[in-house]
C-alpha cells in the first residue's frame, strides 16, 4: 500500500479518534462506573468510534513505520481542539492555536 494512502487513513483513525472523545466528554456528565453504561448512549458512541479507529491504526500499521504514523495520531490534538470549539462551545485562546501549528509542523517534518 502507498505510504500517503496509510498516512490519509491514519490521519482519518486520528479524526475518529477525536471525535470518540467528543462524545466521551458528553458522556461524561452522567458517566458513574456504578451505573448501568448501556443506557449512556454517548459515551457508547464514543467508544465505539474510538475502538474502530484503534483497530483501523493497526491494520495500518503492517504497511507503515510506528515512529512516523503514530505522530500522525498526534493530529488528534488539532481535531479535538477544532471540535471542542465547534460542539462544546469551549474556548480556545490564540497561544493553543500556535500550539495546534507547532504540532502540524513537527508531523510534516515526521512524514517526509
Amino acid at each position: 500500500m502507498e505510504k500517503e494512502i496509510v498516512y490519509l487513513v491514519v490521519l482519518f483513525c486520528a479524526l475518529l479518534g477525536a471525535l470518540g472523545q467528543v462524545f466521551f466528554k458528553l458522556g461524561s456528565k452522567t458517566f458513574e462506573l456504578s451505573t448501568n453504561l448501556i443506557y449512556n448512549w454517548q459515551f457508547l458512541i464514543g467508544l465505539f468510534l474510538y475502538g474502530i479507529a484503534t483497530l483501523i491504526f493497526v491494520t495500518m500499521l503492517k504497511y507503515g513505520n510506528l515512529s512516523v504514523l503514530y505522530p500522525i495520531i498526534a493530529t488528534s490534538y488539532i481535531w479535538v481542539g477544532l471540535f471542542s470549539v465547534l460542539f462544546l462551545k469551549e474556548s480556545f485562546p490564540m497561544f493553543k492555536w500556535v500550539g495546534i501549528f507547532l504540532i502540524i509542523a513537527g508531523v510534516v517534518i515526521i512524514t517526509r
